[in-house]
């Protein structure tokens, strides 16, 4: 038997809570009608009493005359009684009049009014019951006074905009990913397929078979973990807040790099200051990698590579430039697309092509600007200018 522990929510069938009770509009109403209600009754009840006090005070004429009031005779000595009770009944039936109408015109103002006060609020609500996952680019953008309405309004619209680009990093990811992944996955198919296939295969096949395998696997591997990471690092802001030396972060990175520059016989050139920056000490050593990596991946084998590091007022600088193929200026800005690589999209050789993607979304996750231009002779001169730590 199935146990449930508080009272469960009021849903209906699309899951949404229902409401109890009158709306807001209508609470709005009733307090403002239930107010002047009162007021008006007490001015009433305070005009009854002296009306009767005041008019009761009149002269005393002579005992044992008598006066005649609406067509009776009464002594004179009751007359300021009958005076009095006379006009308390003409205050109140007149009040009572007027308490009506003060009290239905209140309600019907406050209807109205409130009605035009909580419109903004149901366009909120309006837009929210519309949106979904592909119709997130909906905005309220309230026009008027910026009052609470219109701050509550520019509010949902900023968390729309959150969700957006979260919605958006997660739809680039499943793309990339599900485009990216065919070609490893297709190649450990057909690895697998031929070798199978074969009743001939001897060990040296299946050595040669499983090394195309564990490659293949190896790049799916590379290219999930860096899809990862982009879709982290657009979709959401900095966890770590805290000083970073560029020239540190540099000299770490380029353990993972040298290698291959050696391999290639390039010639190399570190001016490496200290220079401290605001952010996460591992993205921004994924920012240097990347950057490093995709210089000595696309230069040439005897090229060359500077990387500098500077600090000034307000901001830190990471600079590195590198040799390579001749790059049109208007291609520039497709290179830090995903997959690109070069002047070539989606065919290079090696790696995910996200390298510049990465440092891109990395770079404006800290606030920071990055440029890049090409090098005449050929090669790629990337900058990234960020926050500097407080002294």
């Amino acid at each position: 038997m199935a146990v449930t522990i508080g009272t469960p929510p009021a849903t209906g069938w699309w899951g949404v809570r229902r409401r109890r009770g009158p709306g807001l509009r209508l609470r709005m109403t009733l307090v403002a009608t239930g107010l002047v209600a009162g007021a008006s009754a007490l001015l009433l009840w305070l005009g009854w009493l002296l009306v009767g006090g005041v008019v009761a005070a009149v002269p005393r004429l002579p005992d044992g005359s008598r006066v005649r009031v609406d067509g009776h005779e009464i002594p004179a000595d009751q007359l300021g009684v009958v005076l009095g009770r006379h006009a308390r009944e003409q205050v109140l039936t007149s009040g009572l009049v007027a308490f009506l109408c003060v009290v239905a015109a209140t309600a019907i103002l406050a209807w109205v009014f409130t009605g035009r006060v909580l419109a903004p609020v149901h366009e909120v609500t309006e837009t929210a019951r519309r949106l979904s996952a592909e119709s997130l680019g909906e905005r309220i953008r309230l026009e008027g006074p910026r009052d609470e309405v219109a701050e509550l309004a520019d509010t949902f619209d900023q968390m729309l905009d959150r969700l957006q680009a979260t919605f958006d990093s997660q739809r680039r990811f499943v793309a990339n990913a599900s485009h990216e992944l065919r070609t490893p996955l297709a190649v450990i198919r057909t690895e697998l397929d031929v070798t199978l296939s074969d009743p001939d295969a001897d060990t040296e096949e299946l050595r040669r078979m499983a090394g195309v395998v564990r490659d293949a696997a190896m790049r799916a591997e590379q290219l999930v973990e860096a899809l990862l990471l982009l879709a982290r690092t657009d979709a959401a802001g900095l966890a770590v807040h805290e000083p970073v030396d560029l020239a540190a972060v540099v000299a770490s990175a380029w353990r993972g790099a040298r290698a291959d520059a050696q391999r290639r016989g390039l010639r190399l050139s570190f001016d490496t200051r200290p220079a401290l920056a605001v952010g996460d000490p591992a993205l921004l050593e994924r920012v240097a990698g990347n950057l490093l990596e995709n210089a000595v991946r696309h230069n040439v084998d005897g090229g060359w590579l500077t990387v500098r590091t500077e600090a000034g007022p307000g901001w830190s600088r990471l600079e590195v430039a590198s040799s390579g193929p001749v790059i049109p200026p208007e291609r520039v800005t497709e290179l830090f697309e995903p997959f690109r690589r070069g002047v070539v999209a989606r065919t290079g050789k090696s790696g995910a092509g996200l390298g510049l993607s990465i440092v891109r979304a990395a770079v404006a996750a800290h606030g920071g600007r990055l440029r890049a231009a090409p090098v005449a002779a050929g090669g790629l001169a990337v900058s990234v200018e960020l926050p500097a730590a407080p002294a």
